[in-house]
């Protein structure tokens, strides 16, 4: 199996998520990065540079698009090249009128490909390359001609503002939650939309039931459960940047630290697929897998191969974390002596996921 299921029927022709959408910060707790070598899926970037953060001894993000591959890349050189207000104004975290500028400082650090990619991309690059993808383009979408037909401004803000649990909960129940947010929520979330603007039709393909009541559900847990002041996804998605609170690949604290793993030669990006850059390097054992959703694309008899494959490229006591975001999937019995579900841990960490999308989350141990 050396391309994966998905590269048949999804286009990647360009850039799908110019960010990453799951909590780099549930990530790290799951996989215990300090001093492991970690398998990464690329997406973005955002999750490889915060294991690298964590201390990950070394990290490989593993990536198929190449469109992905240049938002890694640019990454890597904003890291290498520019200051950390710099950089948060590069990715559109925080206002700026310069971000032509700020790019060219780190451009000279870029392969020709990527360099004449992101030179094609002016606009993208104006609003900040955290925006130029299609998830992105959809949540815009969502934020400029949908939201409002629910909620005011102000409401939003107010929404994000830090109060106790009892006050979000009587805040979401008697005014966020109208019967207009129920419409536009369904609409806009539905499995016919969100495959249109959002991801790929092909990725629903193993989806059962109604995707937007599923999301509907986990939403409500991240505007009331959880804070929504100290959640930056949510943030994004509601008013276009990042709040006070940033992944953990974009705080300030993490910035050298990540510059100096770079520097450090620690980080190495392959474009392939996961199976087929570890059917090309059969000598190259992990002890981190970051396997985003991938899963999700794929039917329960592939997930079971590449779960084996994995398994066989994996040291002892290795750690494995992936979502479920509709698709139900994990370790099948018949890897019962390879993988050992982690689900209390798990499900633990789901409950303090501040990126809402996903239903379930999953960690696996690797047994000797």
């Amino acid at each position: 199996m050396s391309t994966t299921e998905i590269q048949h029927r999804a286009d990647f022709s360009a850039i799908r998520y110019a960010q990453c959408w799951e909590d780099s910060r549930v990530l790290v707790a799951a996989l215990k990065p300090q001093g492991r070598h970690c398998l990464s899926i690329g997406s973005a970037g955002d999750n490889s540079f915060a294991l690298l953060a964590a201390g990950a001894a070394s990290v490989t993000a593993v990536e198929m698009n190449a469109a992905q591959i240049a938002c890694i890349e640019l990454r890597r050189a904003a890291y290498a090249t520019l200051d950390h207000a710099e950089f948060l104004e590069l990715l559109g975290s925080r206002p700026s009128s310069r971000r032509p500028l700020i790019y060219q400082a780190c451009r000279h650090l870029l392969s020709l490909e990527v360099r004449e990619f992101w030179d094609s991309k002016h606009g993208a690059v104006a609003r900040g390359i955290g925006s130029a993808g299609k998830f992105e383009h959809y949540f815009a979408l969502f934020r400029k001609w949908v939201l409002p037909l629910a909620h005011s401004r102000q409401r939003v803000l107010d929404l994000l503002e830090r109060c106790p649990p009892a006050e979000r909960e009587q805040f979401y129940h008697e005014i966020w939650n109208n019967w207009r947010w129920r419409w536009i929520f369904q609409i806009f979330f539905s499995r016919a939309v969100m495959g249109g603007l959002g991801r790929d039709p092909a990725f629903f393909r193993y989806v059962e039931g109604s995707v937007a009541a599923r999301i509907l559900q986990r939403t409500r847990h991240a505007l009331v459960i959880l804070d929504p002041s100290q959640n930056p996804y949510l943030h994004w998605i509601l008013t276009g940047t990042h709040g006070a609170v940033l992944p953990e690949a974009l705080e300030e604290r993490n910035f050298e630290v990540i510059r100096k793993a770079l520097s450090d030669g620690r980080f190495e990006i392959v474009q392939a697929p996961l199976e087929g850059m570890l059917a090309e390097h059969p000598e190259r054992c992990f002890d981190a897998f970051n396997l985003s959703d991938i899963f999700e694309y794929m039917s329960e008899a592939n997930t079971a191969d590449l779960l084996e494959i994995i398994a066989s490229a994996a040291h002892p006591g290795a750690r494995l974390a992936y979502w479920n975001m509709l698709a139900p999937r994990s370790r099948p019995e018949v890897l019962a002596d390879r993988l050992r579900p982690c689900a209390a841990e798990a499900e633990q960490l789901l409950a303090e996921d501040r990126a809402f999308f996903y239903s379930r989350f999953v960690v696996e141990e690797v047994l000797a």
